[in-house]
């Protein structure tokens, strides 16, 4: 079992932990193998509704890609690429996640950790996050798609800064930018995002759901040009749904719905 990564669940709120603090929670191959794994685990999981990512302790989210994988799977250009497929594949695994997904980060957010915190729905960060993706300082690239998502964030100017400079910048920096959602005290960090997080709990799933779909499909195709007959269905597909029945009812009786993902 690794224990690198760890998984709580709490009232419908997945938890992933990236558990090496000794290590600012760098993260190695198994660890994104089992992050592949565990975002489908919780897609296919219908008593989770939110899910949040966080590093272990209170220095680091994830100082990235762990360096010494460096040694057996990014020795050359064909085992770098066959790592690539498996950090990808996490990375599209969680971006693919039918559930609200938060990323709560304190300390070092570089690299292959800023790149997942990407392709998560929210990012929290407190004033004592730093973010940086310093791979130019290696010699090494980041990939065609976290490039992609790091433009869609900050556009185009601020995300080649990062990249040609490799330089760290504060959270009040990141925020300006664009890069993360929320700036929060240190101190209050941990009860605001699992706030959100209990907001997020009680809006319609299949809403949640749809509406992540429906982004991804204006983000890559922009003039709505060619959609597919599911593609055009799906924003009316909720009028058909027992959440929209409960959630009309709940309406017109001035209570709480209480939503089932049907």
């Amino acid at each position: 079992m690794n224990d690198s990564i760890l998984l709580e669940r709490d009232q419908q709120i997945a938890t992933v932990i990236f558990n090496r603090p000794r290590q600012r929670n760098a993260i190695n191959f198994a660890m994104w193998e089992r992050l592949w794994e565990i975002a489908l685990e919780l897609d296919d999981d219908p008593d989770v509704r939110v899910v949040i990512i966080r590093g272990a302790g209170d220095t680091a989210f994830s100082a990235g890609a762990d360096i010494a994988d460096f040694e057996v799977h990014r020795n050359n250009s064909v085992n770098a690429q066959k790592y690539a497929e498996v950090f990808e594949g996490a990375l599209d695994a969680i971006a693919a996640l039918g559930k609200p997904t938060i990323s709560l980060i304190r300390g070092y957010c570089f690299g292959g950790g800023l790149e997942l915190a990407t392709f998560t729905d929210i990012r929290i960060a407190s004033d004592d996050a730093k973010f940086s993706i310093p791979t130019a300082r290696l010699a090494v690239v980041a990939g065609f798609k976290e490039v992609r998502q790091l433009v869609g964030l900050i556009g185009q100017s601020a995300a080649m800064n990062l990249l040609l400079t490799a330089r760290a910048i504060d959270s009040h920096e990141a925020k300006r930018i664009g890069l993360i959602t929320d700036l929060v005290p240190t101190a209050e960090i941990v009860a605001r995002t699992y706030e959100l997080a209990n907001q997020l709990r009680d809006v319609a799933p299949l809403a949640a759901r749809w509406h992540k779909q429906i982004l991804q499909t204006v983000i890559s195709n922009p003039s709505l040009q060619g959609l597919t007959a599911e593609e055009q269905a799906l924003q009316f597909a909720c009028f058909d749904s027992e959440d929209f029945l409960e959630g009309r009812r709940a309406f017109l009786e001035k209570r709480k719905p209480t939503f089932e993902g049907k």
